[in-house]
C-alpha cells in the first residue's frame, strides 16, 4: 500500500484570510513588543513632530517604533534587511500588519527620531522594575570594545599627514611642472581636439586626499590648541640624541606639544573621526568602548554609555550617576574589573555607600634576574586588595562575570552587535542604547511568557 501525504498545493487560495496574530505564536516576541510599545509606552517625542496635515499618509509612527525595537531584539538592524524582513518573515509581519516600508523610509524614521528612540530604554527599564527584575542588589559593571562603521586601515596620524602633505604636494607641483613641456607630446598623443593638459585621473585623486588631509590636519591641531586652553599638559620634549623615550607610567593620552601642535602619535580616521584605535581582546579595532552596567537579578542593564576612550575608570562615576537617575536609588554592591579601579572611584563608591569589589590587578612573578615588584598603590585601593585576597573564592566578585559578561555575548550574538551602523560618538550613543532597550526587552518577554 502507498503511503498518504499531505495535500501540498501552493496554489491552494485562502477562503477567509487569516489574521496577523495567526502568523506566529502567542508566544513569539513579536506579539508582545507590538503590545508593550501601543499599550504601555510613551511615544510623545515621536508623535509631536507630526503636525502637518498635507502630504500623503505616512506609515504610523507607533508602527515604525514597534518595527525598529522588534528589529534590534532579532538581531536585524540594516534599513535594507529590516525591509526585506517585512517581505518575507511573518514574525515581521505580525508587528507591521502586513506593511511593507522602504528600507529609505526605516532609515529616514530613525534618523529623524534617533534620540526619542534612545530614551526609550528609560521607560522600558521602569517596566522591568515594576515586574521585579531589577533589585539592585549586586550590579557589575563592565565596557566592550565595539567596532565603528570604519576600517583601522583609513587612520593616519598627525606625523604621517604632516608627510604624506608634502609628498602629495610635490607630486601635484611636479605634474604641472612637467606638463608645460610635454603639450606637444599630448596633442599627438589625445588628439587636436584635446588641449593635452587635462589632469589625469591619478592627479585628481591626489587632489583630493590632498585637501581631507589638510582638512584632517587643521581638525587635530585646533583639538590639540583647545586641549591646552583647557590645562592639559603638554608632553614632555624628547631629548636630543637620547634615541626613543617611553611615556610617563599612566599618561595613557597623547598631550599636544608645548607650541599647540598635535602629539605626532595622534590619530584620526577619515571615515569615522570620532572612533578611535582601541586596544581589544583579539588586537587593535576602530572602536568605541561601550558600557553597561548590569543588574544580578535577571541581567537587566540599568545603565548603559558609549566612549572614544580605552580608559574604563572615567566612565565609573558617570555610571553611578547614571544608576541613580534611572533607577532613583544606588546599588547595594558594585563589581568591576581592574580598568575601574582608581582612588577617585573607590572614594565615590565610599560615599555613597556602596560595596565595591573591584580587582586590583595581579602582581608580576619574581624572575631570576628581577625581584618581585608590586605597584604602588593607594590607601584605598591596598584595603581593596585585602579585602578581595581575605574573601578568596567566596568574595562577591565572582559574580561579575557571570552578571555582565554573558550579557556582552548576548547582544553580540543575538542582537549582533559586533559592529556599528552609524558614525559619530552621539549617533554611536544612541544606537548602544537601542541595542540595550532591545537586550531588556527580551528580558522583560521572556519574563511574561
Amino acid at each position: 500500500m502507498a503511503k498518504t501525504f499531505r495535500e501540498w498545493n501552493v496554489d491552494q487560495a485562502w477562503l477567509l484570510p487569516p489574521s496577523v496574530r495567526d502568523l506566529v505564536p502567542a508566544s513569539d516576541p513579536a506579539h508582545f513588543i507590538r503590545e508593550l510599545v501601543r499599550e504601555e509606552l510613551n511615544l510623545d517625542a515621536v508623535l509631536d513632530t507630526y503636525a502637518e496635515e498635507r502630504g500623503f499618509p505616512p506609515y504610523h509612527p507607533v508602527m515604525m517604533t514597534a518595527l525598529l525595537l522588534f528589529s534590534y531584539t532579532q538581531g536585524v538592524r540594516s534599513s535594507r534587511k529590516i525591509a526585506r524582513a517585512c517581505q518575507t518573515r511573518v514574525d515581521f509581519m505580525a508587528v507591521t500588519a502586513m506593511q511593507q516600508p522602504d528600507f529609505r523610509t526605516v532609515n529616514k524614521f530613525r534618523l529623524r527620531h534617533l534620540e526619542a528612540l534612545a530614551s526609550l530604554f528609560g521607560q522600558v527599564l521602569h517596566l522591568c522594575q515594576k515586574a521585579g527584575m531589577v533589585k539592585l542588589g549586586h550590579v557589575a559593571l563592565d565596557g566592550t570594545k565595539i567596532q565603528a562603521n570604519a576600517s583601522k586601515h583609513k587612520a593616519m596620524s598627525y606625523e604621517r599627514m604632516k608627510k604624506t602633505e608634502k609628498e602629495l604636494k610635490a607630486d601635484i607641483e611636479k605634474w604641472f611642472a612637467d606638463s608645460k613641456t610635454t603639450d606637444e607630446e599630448e596633442d599627438r598623443e589625445f588628439g587636436e581636439d584635446k588641449r593635452g593638459d587635462e589632469m589625469p585621473e591619478w592627479v585628481t585623486n591626489k587632489q583630493k586626499r590632498l585637501e581631507v588631509i589638510r582638512a584632517a590636519k587643521a581638525e587635530m591641531e585646533a583639538e590639540a590648541r583647545a586641549q591646552l586652553e583647557a590645562g592639559v599638559k603638554p608632553a614632555p620634549e624628547k631629548p636630543e640624541g637620547d634615541g626613543p623615550q617611553k611615556p610617563p607610567r599612566g599618561n595613557k593620552g597623547k598631550p599636544p606639544k608645548k607650541n599647540g601642535e598635535p602629539n605626532d602619535k595622534a590619530q584620526m580616521n577619515f571615515t569615522d573621526a570620532a572612533s578611535k584605535l582601541l586596544k581589544g581582546p583579539n588586537g587593535f579595532l576602530q572602536g568605541y568602548n561601550c558600557q553597561a552596567a548590569v543588574d544580578s537579578k535577571a541581567q537587566v542593564i540599568v545603565a548603559h554609555s558609549a566612549a572614544a576612550a580605552q580608559a574604563d575608570a572615567p566612565e565609573l562615576i558617570p555610571m553611578l550617576q547614571q544608576i541613580r537617575e534611572n533607577v532613583g536609588r544606588n546599588p547595594v554592591e558594585l563589581s568591576a574589573d581592574t580598568g575601574y579601579l582608581s582612588e577617585a572611584n573607590l572614594r565615590e563608591l565610599r560615599r555613597r555607600r556602596i560595596r565595591a569589589y573591584i580587582a586590583v590587578g595581579r602582581e608580576k612573578a619574581a624572575t631570576e634576574t628581577k625581584p618581585k615588584r608590586r605597584r604602588s598603590r593607594g590607601p584605598l585601593s591596598c584595603a581593596m586588595r585585602k579585602k578581595l585576597r581575605l574573601a578568596g573564592h567566596r568574595s562577591r566578585y565572582r559574580l561579575r562575570k557571570q552578571v555582565v559578561e554573558p550579557v556582552f555575548g548576548q547582544m553580540k550574538e543575538g542582537l549582533a552587535m559586533r559592529r556599528m551602523l552609524m558614525r559619530g560618538i552621539k549617533k554611536v550613543r544612541h544606537e548602544w542604547a537601542m541595542a540595550c532597550t532591545a537586550h531588556n526587552l527580551l528580558k522583560l518577554a521572556r519574563r511574561a511568557a
